[in-house]
């Protein structure tokens, strides 16, 4: 119910649509700080389906939200936008899409590797890991944060 509260009709959508499990990047495309090139305009887009170290991801210096999504998720559709535009206007935040879907599957692939990996149950689902690369918040507290920091 704090989805539904926190993020409004993104999460209602999600949950009358089913994206309930239940009911590749390259480095200069998220990075600033390795190898000094400039961030990407956009979120790179990781997995693919295949598991994943975020640690490979965090840019060093700067607030990095993954986010698991899948094309399959209206409601992950629906937030892109806004994650999109955050990533292209904060210097200080990279936004970094983690894509459940194997290629070729449509839907959202609940049985992928990276999925089972981090026990998705729903999506969309953030990890938060702060300028120091720890991990901030995930799960209903990364929903909170994220959803201040898209107003």
């Amino acid at each position: 119910m704090k989805r539904v509260l926190l993020l409004g009709p993104i999460f209602l959508l999600c949950g009358l649509l089913g994206c309930s499990r239940t009911g590749v990047i390259d480095a200069t495309g998220a990075t600033t700080a390795r190898g000094g090139t400039p961030k990407s305009p956009t979120p790179a887009r990781i997995a693919h389906g295949a598991t994943v170290d975020l640690q490979n991801y965090i840019v060093p210096g700067k607030t990095t939200i993954f986010d698991f999504t899948s094309e399959g998720c209206p409601p992950c559709r629906a937030i892109a936008p806004a994650l999109h535009k955050l990533h292209a206007e904060h210097d200080d935040i990279v936004v970094v899409e983690v894509d459940l879907n194997r290629p070729g599957i449509r839907g959202i692939d609940w049985r992928s590797p990276v999925a089972q990996q981090f026990g998705l149950q729903s999506i969309p689902h953030f990890k938060i890991y702060g300028p120091n690369g720890k991990l901030m918040a995930e799960g209903d507290q990364a929903y909170g944060i994220v959803n201040e920091m898209l107003h």
